[in-house]
């Protein structure tokens, strides 16, 4: 006795391809590690704001990973020494030490570079 299987690649294909079928499933299951470690990497509440999505379909289908916290940008790529000047009242106030502390102007030294999100990359695959 024998069993023949046939299966048609074309149709096979197809699903692996669809939009929320199963090649977009798996993607997700392997993207979901990395998401969950780049929260755990990112600072303060900036990792309220990290998504996952799908973007394309096929062979071209890739996991997105977005931070979408307004301060991503300077917190992934440092910041150079730089001036804060208050923009709405005369004097900028803020805790230093412990204390309440008032400045006309503060002269930021700038803030290293921490690419948490690539950092997540390598750390879960």
């Amino acid at each position: 006795m024998s069993v023949e299987v046939r299966i048609d690649a074309t149709r096979l294909e197809r699903a692996l391809r669809r939009p929320g079928g199963i090649g977009e499933r798996i993607l997700r299951r392997r993207a979901a590690p990395v998401v969950r470690r780049a929260e755990q990497l990112a600072p303060g509440s900036m990792g309220r704001g990290i998504t996952l999505s799908v973007q394309g379909t096929g062979r071209g289908m890739a996991a997105v990973i977005t931070s979408t916290h307004p301060a991503s940008i300077y917190v992934i790529n440092g910041t150079r020494p730089h001036i804060i000047r208050p923009r709405r009242a005369r004097a900028l106030r803020f805790q230093a030490g412990g204390r309440t502390v008032y400045a006309a102007v503060v002269h930021h030294p700038g803030t290293t570079a921490n690419n948490f999100l690539a950092r997540a990359l390598r750390e879960a695959l």
